[in-house]
C-alpha cells in the first residue's frame, strides 16, 4: 500500500515573477502538492503522517513571507520541497505551479511547472 497526502489547487495571490512589474501587484500562483510517506504505517495518529494543513502553511510560508519576489517558479517549488521534506516519514513530493497570469507573448496556453523530489 502506498499512502500518498495531497493539496490540490491551492490559490496564492503574490507578488512574484522574473519581471519587475510583476511585483507592483498580486498575482495568482496556483498549488498542487503531493507527497508519498516512506511506509504506510500510519496508524491512525496524526504523528505518523503528514497533515495537509502542513502543506499550505509550507506554500504560504514560501510565498508570503519570502523577504524578496522569486524570480522562478522553480524556485517556489524548490523551497516548498524543503519544508516539506524535514518530515522524515516523506519519502517524495511532487509540486506543480500554475502561473495563469504569467507574461506570454500572446493570449492562450497556462504555463506550469512541475517538480518531482525523492527521499533516496
Amino acid at each position: 500500500m502506498t499512502v500518498r497526502i495531497g493539496l490540490e489547487q491551492y490559490t496564492v495571490l503574490a507578488k512574484h515573477g522574473y519581471y519587475e512589474f510583476e511585483h507592483e501587484q498580486d498575482q495568482p500562483f496556483v498549488f498542487t502538492v503531493w507527497a508519498t510517506l516512506v511506509d504506510d504505517k500510519v496508524e491512525n495518529n496524526l504523528n505518523r503522517t503528514l497533515n495537509y494543513a502542513d502543506i499550505q502553511i509550507a506554500i504560504d510560508q514560501v510565498m508570503l513571507e519570502s523577504e524578496q519576489p522569486i524570480a522562478l517558479i522553480e524556485e517556489m517549488a524548490a523551497r516548498v520541497i524543503h519544508r516539506i521534506k524535514s518530515n522524515e516519514l516523506v519519502g517524495e513530493i511532487h509540486v506543480r505551479i500554475e502561473k495563469p497570469n504569467a507574461p506570454l507573448p500572446h493570449p492562450g496556453g497556462l504555463p506550469v511547472i512541475e517538480v518531482l523530489w525523492s527521499r533516496s
